[in-house]
């Protein structure tokens, strides 16, 4: 900002500090409250500006994900369940089940990409009895295609329910693809007061066949 300033002969009016403020996407995760990012970037904002001779700017910034990722969860329908044997970190046989689900890397990159972990939950009906160790993956013929890599779900759970994961408002749609020809989901806003409506509608076989020129 000093040097900008002294280049254009005039103070710059505004900074922008940019994003990237995380937020909780599994147990145990605390993001920092706003007002606390707002003190410590003011004071720093006021040290620095006090250093260089500047007039504190107003500042701008970009909460974007904060905002959108918790108001986001991605909805799958569950598919083949496959139980494998595999060794924890201290050598033990256990049992990881395997829950397919109808999407993943093509609707939520960030896992595949740089490990992301996220939390699901069996949606659209109670579980029952115990919890058991699953690994939930997508249809994509991909060893990386994994949505999430370790998390508990009901031991009766079975093809057909819903899984909802959390947090997924920001950095999923937005990435979405085609991956293995796979249409993107729809986008449905609901809310207490308002009944559900599709904001974005669901791709269809028609929309990805549409650029085929044909023979």
């Amino acid at each position: 900002m000093a040097e900008l300033s002294r280049r254009a002969g005039v103070a710059l009016p505004e900074v922008d500090l940019g994003g990237g403020y995380g937020i909780g996407y599994v147990a145990g995760e605390r993001p920092r409250p706003a007002a606390e990012i707002a003190r410590a970037l003011a004071g720093t904002i006021a040290s620095v500006c006090a250093e260089a001779g500047l007039e504190i700017p107003h500042l701008s910034i970009e909460p974007g994900r904060a905002i959108t990722g918790p108001a986001g969860a991605t909805l799958y329908t569950v598919g083949t369940l496959k139980d494998v044997a595999v060794e924890d970190e201290h050598g033990r046989t256990q049992v990881r089940r395997y829950v397919s689900v109808d999407g993943g890397m093509s609707d939520n990159a960030r896992p595949v990409l740089y490990g992301s972990q996220y939390t699901v939950t069996l949606a659209g009906r109670s579980p029952a009895g115990e919890q058991v160790l699953c690994r939930v993956v997508g249809k994509h013929c991909e060893s990386g295609d994994i949505v999430v890599n370790h998390c508990y779900l009901p031991a009766d759970l079975r093809a057909g329910d819903i899984l909802a994961v959390a947090a997924t408002g920001a950095y999923c749609w937005s990435l979405a693809s085609n991956y293995n020809y796979l249409p993107r989901p729809a986008v449905v806003a609901t809310s207490a007061a308002q009944a559900p409506r599709v904001i974005v509608r669901g791709e269809t076989e028609e929309d990805l066949l549409a650029r085929d020129a044909g023979l």
